[in-house]
């Protein structure tokens, strides 16, 4: 009886610990397409590239909602997002905007 509580407990934990970890900060206006599409969720490498591309072509994202300009990146997906994209960063601490 205990293995099978023990092997419950392992399961559970296996399975909530990955969900702690879905998202995290992410500064678009200087990570590179790696960085954001694992930190952001609904966003691929292919999404990831083109806000790069966009950054690249544009300048800096002033808003977070400029992030909808980039094709294939929507209001949902900005919506979903909000609380980890970042624009600035200003030495430990980052402006969200």
């Amino acid at each position: 009886m205990k293995l099978l509580k023990r092997l419950y407990y392992l399961a559970v934990c296996t399975l909530i610990l990955p969900l702690a970890a879905l998202a995290g900060p992410v500064n678009v206006n200087t990570a590179d397409a790696a960085t954001i599409s694992a930190e952001l969720q609904g966003v691929g490498l292919s999404k990831a590239n083109a806000i790069v591309n966009y950054r690249k072509t544009h300048g800096p994202f002033k808003s977070v909602d400029d992030l909808t300009l980039v094709k294939g990146i929507g209001e949902r997906t900005v919506e979903i997002n909000r609380a980890n994209i970042l624009l600035k960063s200003t030495g430990k601490m980052a402006k969200k905007l």
